[in-house]
């Protein structure tokens, strides 16, 4: 096991939100890359569109995803899927903090995962 400990002095501003993202370490061999995200009460994130695939998985409290012209509600429990290009964008109009964790990959993240995973047995 390898355990990476989470501290909320470790959030830093990342595309109009705090976070900390997890990048693959030597003894991590993922194919995605992801990041702790929070959205202050009455702030957003960056409106953007991108060549990855993402999901948002809602962790704590209520937000609005805003995604192609729409507005959904977007709450603890909740996982929202982004294909590449589409435009997205997380709203917090509540009181307290909203809290999520996004995932992304693209064909190079898949590739470099494989590469790791296939290498010679002394670098896993």
């Amino acid at each position: 096991m390898d355990l990476r400990t989470f501290h909320t002095d470790q959030l830093r501003p990342d595309n109009g939100l705090l976070a900390k993202r997890l990048l693959p370490w030597p003894t991590l061999n993922a194919p995605f890359e992801g990041a702790w995200c929070v959205v202050r009460p009455g702030t957003a994130s960056t409106r953007h569109a991108h060549h990855e695939y993402e999901i948002f998985i809602a962790l704590s409290g209520e937000a609005v995803l805003e995604s192609e012209g729409e507005r959904t509600a977007f709450a603890a429990g909740d996982v929202a899927y982004f294909p590449p290009g589409t435009d997205h964008q997380v709203v917090n109009d509540g009181t307290a903090d909203f809290e999520m964790y996004g995932i992304w990959w693209d064909a190079d993240t898949a590739g470099a995962f494989t590469a790791r995973h296939d290498g010679p047995q002394e670098e896993r």
